[in-house]
């Protein structure tokens, strides 16, 4: 694969500018999948620097998905009108009320902050019974019952989850690299989802 290629196929992964992509794969000497990580460390530092600034702007977007039968609404905030108008940051939310959609299961948060404790506490708790019945030690169980909840996190929390057109970047890396990319701090604030004949008795 040609230099020109590689920064091309690290852009199409990343959605990180030019300038980034050879910087990126100048510091892994090349190596793609060293160059993706060096630029979501990036992003990640980046969006780290504007989480304290306010995003009064965005937009409500909206998904219909599987033949009508499951909609969403999303509201995605940023810091300008600008940006709220941009079609990159529109295809963003977009992306995040399908990801919400074609989700299984759907996520019932946005952030695992948002997770009551008691809800933690109690998957744990199942986590550690079901890890006794292995009989190891237990340091062992403890450390199965972790990993457990991570999964559960990253089931029920739109920011843990694996972006449904990616999923090797969760929704948390997607979002840093979009807000590296517009400059701009933003935040996914809230969604509802709705399917034909849930909630009937």
């Amino acid at each position: 694969m040609s230099a020109v290629d590689t920064i091309k196929e690290l852009r199409e992964k990343t959605g990180a500018g030019i300038m980034d992509c050879k910087a990126a794969l100048a510091q892994s000497q090349g190596d793609l999948s060293k160059a993706i990580d060096y630029l979501r460390q990036k992003g990640l530092a980046t969006a780290a620097k504007k989480a304290g600034r306010e995003t009064r702007e965005g937009s409500i977007g909206s998904y219909i998905h599987f033949g009508g039968k499951i909609g969403v609404l999303v509201e995605v905030s940023c810091e300008t009108d600008f940006v709220a108008r941009n079609p990159e940051f529109q295809e963003f939310v977009r992306d995040i009320a399908m990801q919400i959609a074609g989700s299984t299961p759907p996520p019932q948060y946005i952030r695992r902050e948002e997770v009551p404790a008691e809800v933690i506490e109690k998957e744990r708790n199942i986590y550690i019974a079901q890890a006794r019945e292995t009989k190891k030690p237990e340091g062992v169980i403890a450390k199965i019952a972790e990993g457990k909840l991570e999964k559960f996190f990253e089931e029920i929390c739109l920011l843990e989850q694996p972006f449904i057109k990616d999923p090797q970047t969760k929704i948390k890396d997607l979002l840093a690299q979009k807000i590296a990319k517009v400059g701009e701090n933003m935040h996914i604030r809230r969604f509802t989802r709705y399917q034909l004949g849930e909630g009937e008795a």
